[in-house]
């Protein structure tokens, strides 16, 4: 089987574009990962596409992309020589749904979730209405600056449809969240800022089914006002009640369109967890699952996209605990 396995950052998504250096370290470290799990399974030979402004790869053919080409002109290219896809891309602007779609419509195997699990997942309105509505405690969620409480303390406004910590700002008082949501015509949204550990969840979805991977400790850092996530502590935090497990199973029955690999991102608080967003796609912590659970988490993807089904984990080696670094000297 041919795989594709296309990341949009590092893969042709900003040519013509500034390339962050954050950014594009980030994104590359997933793709690294990702193709190194897809070469260790029998039978899986690869190719991606590569920005000119990276470094070489090796041990992947590699699509060199085109000058002034569009991505999804690059992608679909991909998509001919290639039997199956694994996109990994932001969700907003639909980008990742259309990959997804792509995928699908040229016939393809697609390594991820369907493009109607992308487009609820990319709201972090609609995903929290969702949520809430399967009484899964989630962090409230507003559109609309007429429909927010005057809640004291700090807030935070994002992109609804933002990847991760993009463009999420933290404000100090109700009145400015609401302003900055009545200049942001539709596209912003806001939550309240609420206390505890910032962490996630890595699993497997398929059929409504979830099965947890590993409980992430994420290290954030608020400078000037902007959020970002500056490390991982990937297997963490262990869950010897199941309780994250469960977790992990009710959001998979609420969206039962999520396939593959998921991360949810969520604030452990005293009276438990409260969800935040999830993410239908590869997220940072995938790249420390190997080393921390002794499981190649993209051949066991394989397996369920050819069922349909969950497949059964194999027994695992001692786990560990794996660190992530997500900042460069002078980041």
């Amino acid at each position: 089987m041919r795989v594709f396995a296309y990341e949009f950052v590092t893969g042709g998504g900003l040519v013509g574009q500034p390339l962050p250096a954050g950014l594009a370290r980030e994104a590359d470290m997933m793709l690294r990962a990702l193709l190194c799990d897809l070469a260790a399974v029998p039978g899986v030979q690869l190719v991606t596409s590569r920005d000119p402004r990276l470094g070489e790869l090796t041990g992947t053919e590699i699509l060199a992309t085109r000058e002034g080409e569009e991505s999804l002109a690059s992608y679909r290219r991909g998509l001919a020589v290639a039997d199956a896809a694994w996109p990994t891309a932001p969700e907003t602007a639909g980008v990742l749904e259309q990959l997804a779609q792509l995928t699908l419509t040229e016939g393809k195997l697609l390594l991820g979730c369907p493009p109607d699990a992308i487009r609820l997942s990319a709201s972090k309105l609609h995903t929290a209405a969702v949520l809430a509505g399967a009484g899964i405690p989630t962090v409230p969620t507003f559109a609309r600056a007429s429909g927010m409480p005057p809640a004291p303390g700090r807030w935070v406004v994002k992109p609804d449809d933002g990847a991760g910590c993009d463009s999420a700002e933290v404000v100090p008082h109700w009145r400015e969240a609401q302003q900055r949501l009545q200049a942001g015509n539709g596209r912003l949204v806001a939550q309240p800022w609420v206390e505890g550990d910032p962490r996630s969840l890595s699993l497997l979805c398929a059929a409504g089914q979830a099965v947890l991977l590993s409980v992430n400790q994420q290290c954030m850092r608020i400078r000037n006002g902007r959020l970002s996530l500056v490390g991982l502590g990937v297997n963490a935090v262990p869950d010897p009640s199941g309780h994250y497990g469960a977790l992990a199973r009710s959001v998979a029955a609420a969206i039962p369109s999520l396939r593959g690999y998921v991360g949810i991102d969520f604030i452990q608080t005293e009276e438990g967890p409260v969800v935040l967003e999830i993410n239908p796609r590869l997220t940072t912590s995938y790249c420390g699952l190997r080393s921390a659970l002794g499981v190649n988490v993209a051949e066991l993807v394989l397996e369920l996209s050819r069922s349909g089904m969950l497949p059964t984990l194999p027994r695992r080696r001692a786990a560990q605990r794996i660190d992530l670094a997500l900042e460069a000297p002078g980041d």
